[in-house]
């Protein structure tokens, strides 16, 4: 799909199978992790007419109600196209219902949005899934889902949430680590063993119970070919044998070590059961195995040994403490299994081979990540970066969702309610028709977000590019596909609103995955280059309502960073003309430029497209420098920061003074000029010295300087002394600067303050931890917490200022501590506080821990990957699970501040 060969001599045995599979529907690929953490409470799944999807799909139905666009459980494994599936499912003997998936609170239940109440940790993964381990913990007394809901419902914004372990559940470490391994010999021959580790003091029973099941694809009058498992009536010696046969993957075996109870059911709703009345489409529904494990009710069961779910129950009756039980299971695809030759020609599945595939695997998985993340990488940061590596690797998620087909609802289902079609914001998606996606995509996190967002998926492919870089490409790629961008150039925002604004960081990404790969795909650069061109020009004619290169853009990812919320709730009769949507839209500008002159470096024709970028930044950038619309600046003399800004229906300006990230994003547009292109490009720069000459007032962001024979050239909108200005209070650690990375707002605001904004008093805090405002659900804050992908766009733009025409900034580093660094130092000195989130202190425990995490090796062992961070104590905040953008840790790991240059003025 992009020009890039693949290695001629790959580097390990992984790096050889990730040659062999670029792309999700190659064989190495074709069975992965990719069942959701969650699929119930999913707009996917919502057929409502008011759109709460948590109300219309609630946990409790998930048992026992069939999906319609994926599925879910515990460290699933399925095929590329989710139509098997494969996960461990539990019962301690004191449950109320059967542990098949992670339980969570919907954003109405949790006094700070929707949050998992379980802990997991991915503890290691290969890009192509061939050697993979997840450890999930499972507590020895029932789970207190009442307990969570009813705690939860009391609390309010200004309290912490209350979580699992705060129930004592956990006390004297009554649990069991449950960890789950895959392990392929070939791409469609998978080794999988659950093992489960007692740690409590006393004996506990339980039951170890992997499910097989095709996703329900049947009973919605679209298709109606159904697949179907058999128990196989004469399986090998020792072992319980499971046929698969499907219209599109064909057969799939799974074999079974030992004698489990068979149980047999149809992954169908139970209608009763789920809403009251109504006939099921199958006697045998799909809660049938838990209504056989822990209601001891065995009557749904199917007794034909033959439907579309099977589980396998290994029941242990007492597994001591300190005890490990242990079952191997071995899915087998003749599509794929390739030279499988450890499976003998007697079809023993789990002889001395089993466990040689395991060994072999785990010792690629060493060869591979010690070739991925730098030798002089120390022990601690390594596991770390690993572990980063790992999350991306397992939050890789199947997501369908045909939008046109999900708004005319099924043939077999009730005629959808006339409000879903409404025109947008009215109903949702309605102007998304063109979306239809059934691909493999890197999730934010498998829980709580279970879905793409597209800058989020951006800042992802960073991280992968280091381990996967095709899977990066392409991840990008999907996003400019015709089944996902909108024919007027926007890129799906994310499923609850794909017309939501996020911020434009694609070219961003393409280029660092450009580099990162080497510095060769120039296809790949072509291709999605030529489609942001499209989101450009989107941004142009949908975002300057008045074409005065001050742009507005809504929340633009940030979602309660201000006193309202920017898409919905700007006071009536103004408009708001935003710094940091001015300042994405330079700081594309000159991403895009980047990319024209490194395409102009092969094919000359691309000349003129950077000429073009670069005449579009001059523009934004003095709307920024200057004056806007009717003399609206944005840059405030008086408090040296730049603001959003009101205006009128006459044109007169209200800034709106709140010190926030909003105002530090001038800083991310700065790009240096390589001084080759002066000497190989006539249209670029015969073009750039006419502006010199007749339009200096443009042309005064192009900074000039040398250093002996070395010619720098930078083009930013923030020069000296607004530069001076702003750093003063980035490295302030009374406002910006944490302990632990940069703050989303100043710490000046500790306690509050009121602010006037259009004629009205509103009021702001600082809120290092939790949000103690209900603004975007009250899960999400920009108020204070350090949040890794703005770090690392401000970390960039910070290393490109001390590489280029301003390379002798020296700064206080922090401010007011006397200690004068140059600005590189001081960048490096961030890059260190945000990595040391992840570090082990003086007794172990981290200080991006969350706090409901308790302490003991147990647990701080495991890093956690959290959505943000405290901005003063560093502790892990919403999302546990969101090795998606905090990943970006592996990036810092594995890039030295040298290899930071390269990659930015490469």
């Amino acid at each position: 799909m992009t020009s890039v060969e693949p290695e001629e001599h790959p580097r390990t045995e992984e790096h050889r199978r990730l040659a062999d599979s670029p792309h999700e529907g190659d064989v190495w690929r074709a069975w992965g992790p990719y069942v959701s953490g969650r699929q119930w409470g999913t707009v996917r799944e919502d057929y409502s007419a008011d759109g709460d999807a948590w109300s219309f799909f609630p946990f409790d139905h998930a048992h026992a109600r069939a999906y319609r666009w994926g599925e879910d459980g515990i460290a699933g494994l399925c095929d590329r196209y989710g139509f098997l599936n494969l996960a461990i499912a539990l019962w301690n003997g004191q449950d109320d219902r059967l542990k098949e998936r992670c339980f969570g609170l919907t954003n109405g239940e949790g006094n700070h949005g929707e949050d998992v109440k379980e802990y997991w940790w991915h503890l290691d993964a290969t890009p192509t899934h061939s050697w993979a381990q997840h450890l999930y913990r499972y507590p020895h007394r029932a789970f207190p889902y009442a307990v969570l809901r009813e705690e939860n419902a009391a609390r309010g914004h200004d309290v912490p949430e209350f979580q699992l372990a705060d129930t004592g559940i956990f006390d004297e470490d009554r649990f069991f680590d449950v960890v789950t391994t895959h392990a392929k010999g070939a791409p469609g021959d998978v080794c999988v063993t659950f093992e489960a580790t007692n740690h409590g003091p006393d004996a506990a029973p339980l039951d170890l119970v992997p499910q097989l099941w095709f996703r329900n694809t049947w009973a919605w009058g679209r298709d109606d070919r159904r697949p179907a498992i058999e128990v196989v009536a004469d399986p090998p010696e020792g072992t319980v044998l499971l046929r698969a046969t499907h219209a599109h993957i064909g057969v799939v075996e799974l074999s079974a070590e030992g004698a489990p109870d068979v149980l047999v059911c149809d992954n169908e709703t139970n209608v009763p059961e789920v809403f009251g009345e109504g006939e099921s489409l199958s006697a045998h529904p799909k809660n049938a195995v838990d209504r056989a494990i822990v209601h001891d009710d065995p009557s749904l069961l199917a007794t034909d040994g033959r439907g579309t779910k099977v589980a396998l129950r290994y029941h242990f009756g007492s597994v001591g403490p300190g005890e490990t039980v242990r079952v191997r299971l071995r899915l087998h695809d003749d599509a794929w299994a390739g030279n499988a030759t450890d499976r003998s020609p007697a079809g023993d599945a789990f002889g001395q081979g089993f466990d040689a595939v395991l060994t072999a695997r785990r010792a690629e998985a060493d060869d591979f990540f010690d070739a991925v993340i730098p030798e002089h990488i120390g022990d601690a940061e390594r596991l770390v970066a690993r572990r980063a590596f790992a999350g991306l690797n397992w939050c890789k998620q199947l997501y369908r969702y045909d939008v046109r087909e999900w708004l005319e609802g099924d043939p077999a289902g009730p005629p959808p309610p006339a409000a879903r079609r409404a025109p947008e914001p009215a109903g949702r998606n309605t102007s998304w028709t063109n979306v239809a996606l059934a691909d493999v995509i890197s999730m934010p996190d498998e829980w709580e977000y279970p879905w793409f967002a597209a800058w989020d998926l951006a800042f992802h492919t960073v991280a992968i590019a280091h381990m996967d870089p095709q899977l990066a490409k392409n991840q990008l790629l999907l996003m400019c596909r015709e089944w996902s961008q909108h024919p007027d150039g926007q890129l799906p925002a994310y499923e609850w609103q794909f017309s939501d604004v996020n911020p434009p960081v694609h070219a961003w990404a393409a280029w660092h995955v450009y580099v990162l790969d080497g510095a060769t795909d120039h296809g790949f650069l072509i291709r999605v280059f030529t489609k942001l061109m499209f989101n450009f020009t989107w941004w142009l004619n949908r975002k300057d309502s008045d074409g005065s290169n001050l742009f507005e853009g809504g929340f633009l990812g940030m979602d309660n960073i201000s006193v309202f919320d920017r898409s919905r709730e700007v006071p009536a009769g103004w408009r708001l003309e935003q710094s940091d949507a001015t300042s994405w839209m330079a700081f594309t500008c000159l991403q895009m430029l980047r990319i024209a002159l490194e395409l102009s470096r092969v094919d000359r024709s691309w000349d003129g497209l950077a000429t073009t970028f670069l005449e579009h930044f001059f523009s934004i950038a003095e709307a920024m420098e200057t004056f806007g619309t009717e003399g609206v600046s944005l840059w405030d003399d008086t408090d040296e920061f730049f603001y959003d800004v009101l205006v009128d229906a006459d044109g007169n300006g209200s800034p709106v003074r709140v010190r926030s990230l909003v105002g530090m994003l001038p800083l991310i547009a700065v790009a240096n000029v390589p001084a080759w292109a002066f000497d190989e490009l006539a249209d670029f720069t015969s073009r750039l010295r006419w502006l010199q000459d007749r339009r200096p007032d443009l042309t005064d962001s192009l900074l000039h300087s040398q250093d002996g024979e070395v010619v720098h050239n930078s083009l930013t909108p923030v020069v000296r002394p607004r530069l001076e200005a702003i750093l003063r209070r980035l490295l302030d650690e009374d406002e910006f600067l944490g302990p632990y990375g940069i703050r989303s707002l100043s710490a000046s605001y500790r306690g509050g303050a009121a602010i006037e904004v259009g004629g009205t008093t509103v009021h702001i805090q600082y809120d290092p931890g939790e949000s103690s405002t209900g603004m975007f659900g009250g899960n999400s804050n920009w108020r204070g917490p350090i949040w890794f992908p703005t770090n690392v766009l401000i970390l960039d733009a910070l290393l490109v200022i001390a590489e280029g025409a301003d390379g002798d900034v020296q700064v206080e580093f922090p401010t007011g501590s006397g200690h004068r660094v140059p600005l590189e130092e001081a960048a490096i000195g961030i890059r260190s506080r945000l990595i040391s989130l992840f570090l082990p202190g003086e007794h172990g425990r981290r200080p991006g821990t969350p706090r409901e995490h308790p302490a003991g090796i147990l647990w701080d062992a495991h890093p956690t990957f959290s959505e943000h961070f405290n901005g003063d104590t560093g502790v892990g905040l919403g999302a546990s699970h969101q090795t998606g953008w905090t990943a970006l840790v592996a990036h810092l790991i594995c890039t030295t501040p040298d290899t930071l240059r390269e990659e930015i003025d490469s």
